[in-house]
């Protein structure tokens, strides 16, 4: 049902997209301090809706379409508002790419898959490397302006974000790659299913 509990923290992470993307353009301190919060937040419910939905037996299908979704569109957002208002540095740009386009492939193979009835299921890796990479995201969103505003004097975070986001790139090709092999291996001839009334080939 939509008005699920955990289908309602997976739409709140949509809902605070708008939120997050005014709060990034908005270039002040208190502005990246708030963003951070809201970022956390959202990171929050996408651990808690997972957990709910299964302790209550709240699973849908229309739950495990949004959550995914979600996601992606949030972190989607965020990486385009950082790029977009210069807060990531030039380096800091190649692991931006590299986890858009993961987010792409995945999405792409889930939707290939779900065709001919094979789930993509998430691995341990995987959770890890969304761990590390709503850190980095959280991080960068806060910037050094909040370790100023926060008294925290020149404490490198808009450099520890990226050394963050690094580590999420590297983590993302390894899921990816593994995402991609398994996506192969049902894509090929031999994988998939004989038709009715016939028999596969020797």
């Amino acid at each position: 049902m939509l008005t699920d509990l955990p289908n309602l923290l997976t739409l709140s992470r949509i809902a605070a997209i708008p939120l997050l993307v005014a709060l990034v353009a908005a270039g002040q301190p208190w502005a990246d301090l708030a963003a951070c919060i809201v970022f956390t937040v959202a990171g929050i419910t996408d651990y808690l809706d997972g957990k709910l939905a299964r302790e209550w037996r709240q699973i849908s299908d229309f739950g495990r379409m949004l959550d995914p979704i979600a996601d992606k569109l949030l972190v989607g957002a965020v990486l385009m508002m950082l790029v977009g208002r210069a807060r990531l540095s030039g380096p800091g740009l190649y692991p931006a790419v590299v986890i858009m386009l993961r987010e792409i492939l995945v999405s792409g193979l889930r939707e290939y898959l779900g065709s001919v009835r094979v789930g993509l299921p998430v691995t341990r890796l995987a959770k890890w490397k969304t761990g590390v990479q709503m850190v980095a995201l959280g991080t960068l969103l806060a910037g050094d302006n909040t370790a100023a505003l926060l008294g925290l004097g020149r404490l490198p975070v808009s450099t520890i974000g990226e050394a963050l986001l690094w580590l999420a790139a590297i983590l993302t090709l390894v899921t990816g790659w593994d995402y991609l092999t398994a996506g192969l291996r049902h894509a090929s001839p031999s994988a998939r299913p004989a038709p009715s009334g016939t028999s596969p080939s020797p």
